[in-house]
């Protein structure tokens, strides 16, 4: 298979983009800086702006599949007027360039996946979250929706369409999970906020698994929720994650804190989603690490 990955140099990108060639298939990745990515071995960088499909519609005649993962980092730095409006473009304009390579194509290709997150559905409390529940209101919401939608047009194209609705992706390296840790490092872990919002987690592994599962299953389509099966409250994660550390959960970080310190931004660690892979598990997938004290033991240990 051919596949054309945007969002490429991510960490998500990145691993998916290496496991896939080790599956044998063919990977390019869109990048604004080819000449300077950092890639696995195998995958092709190829240049583009996140605007358009100008230098790349011709791979599209190629391709067999399109992963659109493309979006600024949530957590790169505060919300601002303008940084909020830079997360939101950067992933409507990736949609709407990915649209328009499909339609400007003579051979398209037959799936497309579409990146989202758990944030879709908004701060939640202790409901479970399936992908038939409602999305939220708030600003986080409003982006994976209007994220989703970017590529929805594909669909009248004959393209087999998968929504992936991503939760906290743990790496050892990247992500949330090194800002987690820190914290554990200096015995200073505990409970964020309450602590009783939910912190919907996935293993890379997993992560990388799933979309390749769905990718390569011709049933698959519409949403599914990536993550575990078993999504913990942050005061649960928080005591596994100081058990496989071997240091002490014990000292709680205020909301109003967090709010001084990150602003708006505080929703990642202070609000959080009770999400569950209902549609990805009745389609068979099977999670490498459906709990979280081996998963935090497989990338923290090794």
């Amino acid at each position: 298979m051919k596949v054309i990955i945007t969002g490429g140099t991510g960490l998500i990108g990145r691993a998916l983009g290496q496991s896939l060639v080790a599956r044998g298939h063919q990977v390019w990745a869109l990048t604004r800086s080819p000449q300077s990515a950092h890639l696995p071995s195998g995958i092709e960088p190829v240049g583009w702006d996140g605007e358009t499909p100008r230098g790349w519609q011709p791979l599209v005649e190629q391709a067999d599949a399109v992963i659109n993962l493309a979006g600024e980092n949530l957590g790169a730095g505060r919300w601002s007027l303008e940084r909020k409006a830079r997360i939101l473009n950067s992933r409507l304009n990736a949609g709407r360039a990915v649209v328009q390579a499909l339609q400007a194509a003579t051979h398209r290709p037959h799936t497309l996946i579409q990146a989202s997150a758990v944030g879709y559905y908004g701060p939640g409390d202790n409901t479970l979250l399936t992908e038939s529940s409602p999305a939220g209101q708030d600003y986080l919401a409003q982006v994976a929706v209007a994220w989703e939608k970017s590529t929805a047009e594909a669909e009248t194209l004959g393209l087999r369409r998968v929504v992936v609705r991503t939760g906290i992706v743990l790496d050892a390296h990247e992500g949330a999970l090194p800002r987690l840790v820190l914290p554990f490092r200096f015995m200073a872990g505990g409970p964020l906020g309450s602590g009783r919002q939910y912190l919907p987690w996935i293993h890379l592994v997993d992560e990388v698994n799933a979309i390749q599962f769905l990718l390569e299953n011709p049933s698959a389509n519409g949403p599914y929720n990536l993550a575990a099966p078993q999504p913990l409250s942050q005061s649960d994660f928080g005591r596994v994650l100081g058990r496989v550390l071997r240091r002490p959960y014990w000292l709680p970080a205020p909301a109003f804190a967090l709010h001084l310190a990150l602003g708006e931004m505080s929703t990642l660690v202070l609000d959080g989603q009770r999400a569950v892979p209902s549609r990805l598990l009745e389609l068979g997938y099977s999670f490498a690490y459906p709990d979280l004290e081996p998963a935090l033991n497989h990338i923290l240990k090794t």
